[in-house]
């Protein structure tokens, strides 16, 4: 039977490393019934980090799908990834979801990957609120981290709870419980026991400020609570409930809520805001695609998510099995059948859906008939369908936003050690493509096959993987930054065919602009600005496309992918002779190269910015360091006793930096990384990758 859609929460935990998302996953799993044990991140034993290297690293890699009830509410819960290198699990995730929680450490507070994360879930338009989690470690300042989500992520949280006390048990001001801002009540824990009773004389100034401070945030939302507060009348808790609903779902505030996940410390009321505050689809507007009219014409199309309405999901994952694939689908609208078949309209292709099942963790839980609007259902039997294609009914085609993945900026060289090892390997990468979309994998001239990733973890999990998962017998050959090439300055050239082949004349010319170009994403941008009637029908279309594939390839520095440039057709002509393709081709190949010669060659490096905190003794240690690896200090604060550095730091200076940093501080300091942009290279790096 169909679940109500109001009754459905599609959600997810997002955070920067270690800040505790996996723990509140597992306490929540058990709290709502759905295990009969607490699994431990330090012990391996959790739920959703089921893979060997998540439990050998004590991080999650891989998103992963939980279900379970709480309190009649049914919560599709995706647990991601928070180390930068696995940014894309979280970017997938986040596309499909209608609400998030965003946890953060009451000790590190707001770290690089909170903001990385936060900024993605502004892209998506996804509600989100905040726990502050682990108020029972040493240097827990919830006002300090409260602040700072507001002054670092540019947000307007609203605190609906405050801690009493922080710190270990064995501080005197310890923490203890929380205090519900909303009902005003201290709510105290033992372990899945809630004890609700009225708030001490001590607390009650601290706790009647901040609830003063909610209200008047709240006011702004409600003309209702306006006028109960201007006659001083009780304010009832279903109203407040329902104003903070409705503003968070239009993105207004983020409430936030604290507690201690590890010790089961505010989780129940956390569930209880995830029913109460996060959207269910009903509230979520009908989600856009393209389609075509019956002229063939394109045309913006909505689906709402009912089950009355054609059926459209996309997939967000792909689990690859030699069984068959196991692929991750959000149902936005209609129904989908197991025993069906469905369109993949970016392919023009149908595909079988075999079976349907429910998901948990990262294996199949339960097999089921029909998945219908706001499910999220595991698929088996996709033959052509890769993450981020649509899935919808054949009668009714609609074509989704896709999903972007960030650039790759490291590569590692492979070599198997024979003929049938190379078929393995083969086989191998081209399942681990289907898996992980920020994977890529070339083959060079000599036989070595090159992956790329988004960093030294990612391709040592790849490695791991290889060797351990799949048995291959290869060897590996140091990682090496992915370079990009443009140029420095704009060129007008003109390209010329005028030879004979195969016995026939051909002549053209063809007139380009090239220049560098600061674009959003990556790649090569190709522009018209021909005069209409120049050319005949047809070769314009030819010379952008001719074009769109020259931009695909290496430049003349050392081969590797071109960026940041933009090229405009000004003109061609094919003399009195009937044009011909190939001779434009030729033509525009010949323009192309002269300019990526005389627009002067460049090597571009990726840059990352580097958040390091680290305790105040070791600052200027750490500044020398960065200044030696041509590191750019972008800014330096105090937090407490702790000092934040921001720095942007060429990749290739920061190879093994993890060990360095340990040694500068005595393993005392933490360190994220995540791409920043793509500079110039000084010019005795680009001498020494010269081809």
């Amino acid at each position: 039977m169909a679940r109500k859609l109001e009754l459905i929460r599609n959600i997810g935990i997002i955070a920067h490393i270690d800040a505790g998302k996996t723990t509140v996953t597992e306490r929540m799993l058990y709290m709502s019934g759905a295990k009969h044990r607490a699994g431990d991140v330090d012990k391996g034993t959790t739920t959703t980090d089921d893979d060997p290297e998540e439990q050998d690293r004590g991080i999650t890699i891989y998103s992963a799908c939980v279900t379970f009830e709480w309190r009649g509410v049914h919560v599709n819960l995706l647990d991601t990834p928070g180390h930068v290198d696995f940014t894309a699990e979280v970017e997938r995730c986040l596309r499909v979801l209608d609400g998030a929680v965003v946890v953060f450490s009451a000790r590190e507070g707001v770290e690089a990957q909170s903001e990385t994360v936060w900024r993605q879930a502004d892209r998506y338009h996804v509600p989100r609120i905040a726990f502050i989690n682990k108020l029972d470690r040493e240097g827990a300042n919830f006002q300090t981290v409260f602040d700072e989500i507001a002054s670092r992520l540019q947000a307007n949280p609203v605190a609906i709870q405050i801690p009493i006390g922080q710190g270990p048990a064995h501080f005197d001001n310890a923490f203890r419980g929380v205090i519900d801002l909303v009902s005003m009540k201290m709510l105290t824990f033992q372990e899945t026991e809630v004890t609700r009773t009225d708030i001490p004389e001590d607390l009650q100034d601290e706790a009647e400020m901040w609830r003063d401070v909610m209200l008047d945030k709240l006011y702004a939302y409600s003309d209702e609570l306006m006028e109960l507060a201007l006659q001083e009348a009780p304010i009832p808790a279903s109203l407040l409930k329902r104003v903070i609903r409705d503003a968070t779902i239009q993105m207004q505030m983020q409430p936030v809520l604290c507690g201690s996940a590890l010790h089961f410390m505010g989780v129940p009321p956390l569930l209880d805001a995830v029913g109460d505050y996060l959207p269910s689809p009903a509230d979520m507007p009908a989600v856009e695609g393209t389609g075509f009219d019956k002229k063939g014409h394109e045309q913006k199309l909505q689906r709402r998510p009912e089950v009355g309405e054609p059926f459209c999901g996309l997939v967000f994952k792909v689990l690859p099995a030699k069984t068959g694939d196991l692929s991750w689908v959000r149902v936005y609208s209609g129904e989908l059948k197991a025993n069906s078949r469905a369109l993949n309209p970016g392919k023009d292709k149908k595909e079988n859906v075999a079976q349907l099942w429910q998901l948990h963790a990262t294996k199949k839980e339960q097999q089921i008939e029909v998945a219908t609007a706001g499910d999220i259902v595991g698929v088996i039997g996709l033959r052509n369908t890769i993450t981020g294609d649509t899935l919808c009914d054949p009668r009714a085609p609609i074509l989704l936003e896709s999903i972007q993945f960030p650039e790759t900026v490291m590569s590692m060289a492979i070599e198997p050690e024979s003929t049938t090892e190379r078929k393995k390997l083969d086989e191998t990468l081209a399942l681990l493509l289907r898996q992980d979309p920020t994977l890529q994998v070339q083959t060079g001239e000599s036989g070595q096959t090159l992956i790329s990733g988004m960093g030294e973890l990612h391709l040592e999990i790849i490695k791991h993987r290889l060797l351990r998962d799949f048995g291959l017998n290869v060897k590996f050959h140091k990682p090496q930054v992915s370079y990009r090439e443009t140029i420095d300055h704009a060129v007008e050239v003109t390209g010329v065919c005028d030879r004979m082949v195969a016995g026939q004349a051909l002549f053209a010319k063809v007139t380009l602009k090239m220049e560098p170009a600061d674009l959003e994403g990556a790649g090569v941008l190709v522009l018209s600005q021909c005069p209409p009637d120049t050319l005949p029908g047809g070769v314009l279309d030819l010379l952008i496309e001719e074009l769109g594939a020259h931009g695909e390839g290496g430049g003349l520095v050392a081969g590797y992918p071109l960026t940041k440039l933009r090229v405009t057709v000004l003109g061609g002509d094919a003399g009195e002779d009937t044009p011909n393709e190939l001779a434009f081709k030729i033509a525009v190949s010949d323009a192309f190269n002269k300019g990526l010669e005389q627009g002067g060659k460049v090597l571009l490096e990726p840059i990352m910015k580097v958040d390091i905190v680290t305790p105040e003794e070791y600052l200027g240690d750490f500044v020398g360091d960065l200044q030696q690896r041509r590191a750019v200090i972008a800014k330096t604060e105090h937090r407490g006793l702790l000092a934040a550095i921001e720095a942007h730091v060429p990749l290739r200076e920061l190879f093994g930096y993890s060990s360095s940093m340990r040694s500068i501080s005595q393993g005392r300091a933490g360190c994220s990384m995540e791409p920043f942009k793509y500079a110039p290279a000084p010019p005795e790096i680009m001498r020494e990758y010269e081809i």
